[in-house]
């Protein structure tokens, strides 16, 4: 099977088209080398790829006949990241990019009717 096909059905990439691109700007190595999509994923290889923040390290296991279930992923890629790789993806999601502590930056149309009031006084 493919690299590029392997890297989506065991949903590392959300399209083939996303691993395609990562294999080609360098992000997915295969056995510490740069490769092509087309390379032929066979089991006992070490794939490293970089998803955003992190970088996943798999061992190809077997290739699935088609996009499997995220139960069935086990079968066919043992997942080696390191804790400090996972701890990245966990860090990322605590930070949500709109959110603001209360009291910072512009007042909400309430907290400007209030001040206004305090400064009738």
């Amino acid at each position: 099977m493919r690299l590029d096909q392997w890297l989506w059905a065991v949903r590392v990439f959300k399209t083939r088209t996303l691993a395609v691109a990562a294999i080609k700007s360098r992000h997915v190595k295969v056995n510490g080398a740069e490769t092509k999509p087309a390379h032929e994923a066979q089991a006992g290889e070490l794939v490293t790829a970089r998803t955003g923040l992190m970088t996943r390290t798999l061992r190809v296991l077997a290739a699935p006949p088609s996009r499997v279930a995220a139960k069935l992923v086990p079968q066919f890629a043992e997942d080696l990241t390191p804790p400090e790789e996972l701890a990245k993806r966990d860090e990322r999601c605590v930070r949500t990019p709109g959110f603001r502590p209360k009291g910072a930056g512009r007042p909400t149309k309430r907290e400007r009717r209030v001040m206004d009031e305090r400064e009738g006084d």
